[in-house]
């Protein structure tokens, strides 16, 4: 995707040599009028993308610009864009004049921006204009209905069948995390109403933004969630009477809940060393270098090798609790002894370090010094805090606003609302 030719409105634009005025047919010789003139061209234009293994310079050099061009140009660019992360499949459009010189380069970089190389028509360092430019942005909100059904019987088919993309049911299964378990415990005949954001860049899908709200209709009964900010607080999830659907301790450190290969138990046959002994863990079966995430804040107390738990995280969390992940393929970033992490936050990967017979996730739970059951634990936990009382009448407002963006929704009066608690008011 490169820029519109709204946003750079020189490129892509085969620009003919003749003469700017011709008179009346009538004004020119019989022969002129009946010949075909071909105007020779000024320039050409090359859309395509990265090759594999490409460089700037080499991918320059690839459509017959000199060397010495190219490397002025690489020049240039240095000092607004590394040229080294030029990445294979990426899109570019380069506009080279017949006389040799590259009137434009343009690539993409990510997302959200793109290099400008402007050429002003002479060999020179300085004589191109370079510049990383954002792309123009649009955010639009949508609501969608997905039914779980026995030919899209997961949430990440329903999802995917209504017409939208994996990462979606991803954000949707983080939000009712605290309430099922996506993996398991959704069944057909569930279904799932969400409104969310996506974002566009210069008029093509770039990513998804926030789930803003979302109804789970699980085994008979209906779980709504809105998104809200109290103030001086994180953005959380709360029911309809703004009791929070955070739970002290997510459901599991994984993000959909894989198969569980085996339970907690004080005397289990141990898969490598062949003798009975105690495994007072969960232990998740998960592809290497899956993420494992905090199940609730906490300080990491452990980093490191571990014997038979190969590379091993440790937090000490509030109430007496301690969690450990083992055989981590690698640690989360800024994951060391000390450090602080967030509910949800990426602590390591899934991997086979230490006494592991395949890629999987040892998870264990401590209250009190004592090792407990993670899943009879985790059922038990508490929620979150509620919305603050001074913010409740502003989450009802923005809950109503919300609410009326569910596909099929009959409207709702906020009127009287909207001047206390306008939906930009922090």
């Amino acid at each position: 995707m490169l820029p519109s030719r709204r946003a750079v409105a020189t490129l892509a634009v085969l620009v003919l040599a003749g003469p700017a005025c011709r008179g009346p047919a009538s004004d020119r010789p019989a022969a002129a009028r009946d010949a075909d003139i071909e105007l020779a061209r000024d320039r050409e234009v090359v859309e395509a993308r990265v090759p594999a293994r490409a460089t700037l310079a080499s991918l320059l050099t690839a459509h017959a610009v000199e060397e010495a061009l190219a490397a002025q140009i690489v020049s240039a660019v240095t000092g607004s864009f590394d040229p080294r992360t030029l990445r294979a499949d990426q899109p570019y459009r380069l506009v080279r004049g017949m006389d040799g010189l590259v009137r434009e380069f343009v690539y993409r970089i990510d997302a959200d921006r793109f290099l400008h190389v402007r050429g002003r028509g002479h060999v020179g360092e300085s004589e191109f204009d370079v510049r990383v430019v954002p792309y123009e942005k649009q955010i639009a909100v949508v609501g969608l209905s997905a039914a779980i059904d026995r030919v899209r019987p997961s949430l990440v088919a329903a999802i995917v069948g209504a017409g939208e993309r994996v990462p979606l049911a991803v954000a949707l299964a983080d939000v009712f995390r605290g309430e099922v378990d996506s993996n398991h415990d959704l069944q057909v005949g569930d279904a799932v109403e969400v409104v969310f954001e996506k974002q566009f860049t210069d008029g093509e899908f770039a990513r998804y933004g926030p789930v803003l709200a979302a109804t789970l209709r699980n085994e008979g009964r209906r779980v709504r969630a809105f998104r809200f900010t109290p103030r001086g607080g994180e953005p959380a999830y709360y029911d309809e009477q703004g009791r929070s659907l955070n739970r002290f301790f997510l459901r599991s450190p994984l993000q959909f809940e894989p198969r569980i290969s085996s339970g907690f138990s004080y005397q289990r046959r141990h898969p490598v060393l062949g003798f009975f002994r105690a495994h007072p863990a969960i232990d998740y079966v998960a592809p290497r270098g899956a993420p494992v995430v905090a199940v609730a804040p906490g300080v990491v107390t452990k980093a490191g090798w571990s014997t038979g738990g190969g590379r091993t995280v440790m937090l000490r969390h509030d109430h007496g609790y301690e969690s450990s992940y083992m055989h981590l393929s690698e640690y989360g970033r800024g994951v060391r002894v000390g450090a602080r992490v967030a509910q949800g936050q990426v602590i390591g990967c899934v991997g086979a370090t230490g006494l592991a017979t395949g890629a999987h996730l040892d998870y264990r739970l401590k209250r009190d010094g004592v090792y407990v059951n993670p899943l009879a634990e985790h059922q038990r936990m508490p929620p979150g805090s509620p919305v603050p009382a001074a913010d409740l009448a502003r989450f009802e407002f923005e809950r109503d606003r919300v609410a009326t963006m569910f596909p099929g929704a009959p409207p709702v009066a906020v009127a009287s609302r909207e001047t206390a608690f306008p939906a930009d008011q922090p």
